[in-house]
């Protein structure tokens, strides 16, 4: 994971940590299996990590549509990428400030988190986005021990739903 960073950087292209890498980079550990890395790239430098990607040995696994798809590897590494425009913001739907129509909506400030991995800081999606992204969907139990454990380091609220299925799980 470090290392793709490091070739992204080495690109010129800035990604932050989203997801379970997320969650465990804020935390400063890792807690659990990861079956993919979760980043949030700049839309403008979508074309740049596609080659680098490419040059790298990746290729096309799944497609989300224009601002989301996954790439995997000969290693069967997967990265799970999420273009964001934060060349402007809007309102979205819910009256949320948003950035760009040109990517997937991620909150404003929602790139604002340093984590750290083996002992090295990474850029990283904020920990009251991370609990606010596992929402609206059925949660598994690493959903739900991520969001938990952002709540109690970080004393984030949980969402009627997440709390519904922390009790479950005691």
């Amino acid at each position: 994971m470090l290392d793709l960073l490091d070739l992204l950087d080495g690109a010129g292209v800035e990604a932050w940590l989203d997801g379970g890498w997320g969650v465990d980079a804020l935390l400063g550990e890792q807690t659990r299996a990861h079956n993919d890395l979760d980043i949030a790239v700049r839309s403008e430098d979508a074309d740049r990590y596609r080659r680098t990607m490419r040059d790298a040995g990746f290729r096309l696994s799944r497609d989300d549509g224009p601002h989301n798809f996954v790439l995997v590897d000969d290693f069967g590494r997967q990265v799970d990428v999420h273009f964001v425009d934060l060349s402007a913001t809007r309102t979205d739907e819910h009256g949320a400030r948003v950035y760009g129509a040109d990517g997937i909506a991620y909150p404003v400030g929602a790139f604002g988190a340093t984590g750290t991995v083996l002992g090295r800081q990474v850029p990283c999606c904020t920990a009251e986005f991370q609990v606010g992204s596992h929402a609206g969907y059925e949660l598994d139990e690493d959903d739900v021990r991520d969001v938990l454990a952002l709540h109690r380091r970080f004393g984030v609220l949980l969402l009627p739903e997440q709390a519904a299925y922390a009790s479950r799980l005691g």
